[in-house]
């Protein structure tokens, strides 16, 4: 715990500090998470975390940083995030998807916007990058499906929606699954969706052949639990084991043994 912040300092105190730490080390960050959100949909949440979305290089100097400035910081799991605690409060480096995709790169920086937070003007992550990696996430005790649509509903007619296509690329099934989801939760916004970019997702769709990758479950993409079954007991192949997802075979063990016994799908 940081001997220049007392054990009575507030989240935010906290939050403050590191963010002016990790400035004074020249580590470029974007704010994620639910702060971000909050300025993008206005959706409020009672959260002790804190997300900065950095790049996979700069993981090191941030938590150098932190630690320099007395705090505990290190690696909660080597793929994709890192964390730094004080009390019951702590913030999440996260610089790629637990599943292994949507790194954070340059691009995230060139098309961040700023706001004020903390007293402060902070960068935010782009809405785009927000949806591509929230898109994924459907563990079964977390869905961030609700995020996605309230994204969509607020930000759609500002969308950079070729570069949303481009980042979710041959996974764009998953962006599918959830603009089609957004027509049924807001019917009245449908059209917010570009007509263009849902006519090119169903004619893809239509015209798609059948796969020749037989054996091939990309359910461990959206779920770390839930898709266990397939690959451990039904001879399905792991998705996370191909060349795009940044997860090696050591970490994707130590992801899954982390999971709760309740959460796991056998």
């Amino acid at each position: 715990m940081s001997s220049q912040l007392p054990t009575t300092a507030s989240g935010e105190d906290f939050y403050g500090h590191i963010v002016d730490a990790l400035g004074a080390a020249s580590v470029e960050f974007l704010l994620g998470g639910a702060f971000a959100l909050r300025v993008l949909t206005g959706i409020e949440r009672d959260t002790k975390d804190f997300d900065l979305m950095i790049r996979p290089r700069d993981v090191d100097a941030a938590l150098k940083a932190c630690r320099a400035a007395g705090f505990h910081a290190d690696y909660a799991f080597s793929h994709w995030l890192a964390k730094v605690h004080f009390g019951e409060h702590f913030i999440d480096f996260i610089y790629r998807a637990g599943n292994g995709l949507c790194e954070v790169d340059d691009v995230w920086f060139e098309k961040a916007s700023e706001a004020q937070i903390l007293g402060r003007t902070l960068r935010l992550a782009p809405p785009e990058e927000m949806i591509w990696q929230k898109a994924f996430i459907m563990e079964r005790e977390r869905f961030d499906g609700a995020d996605v649509l309230h994204l969509l509903r607020s930000m759609g007619s500002k969308l950079d929606w070729e570069r949303l296509l481009n980042r979710f690329g041959e996974d764009w099934r998953v962006l599918l699954s959830h603009l089609v989801l957004f027509g049924y939760v807001y019917p009245q916004h449908h059209k917010d969706i570009p007509q263009a970019v849902m006519n090119s997702l169903i004619a893809r769709l239509s015209s798609e052949e059948e796969s020749n990758d037989t054996g091939l479950c990309r359910g461990t993409l959206l779920s770390r639990a839930q898709y266990l079954s397939d690959v451990e007991r039904w001879g399905y192949r792991d998705a996370r084991e191909g060349e795009r997802a940044r997860i090696t075979s050591q970490e994707i063990m130590a992801w899954t043994t982390a999971i709760d016994q309740m959460q796991r799908s056998r």
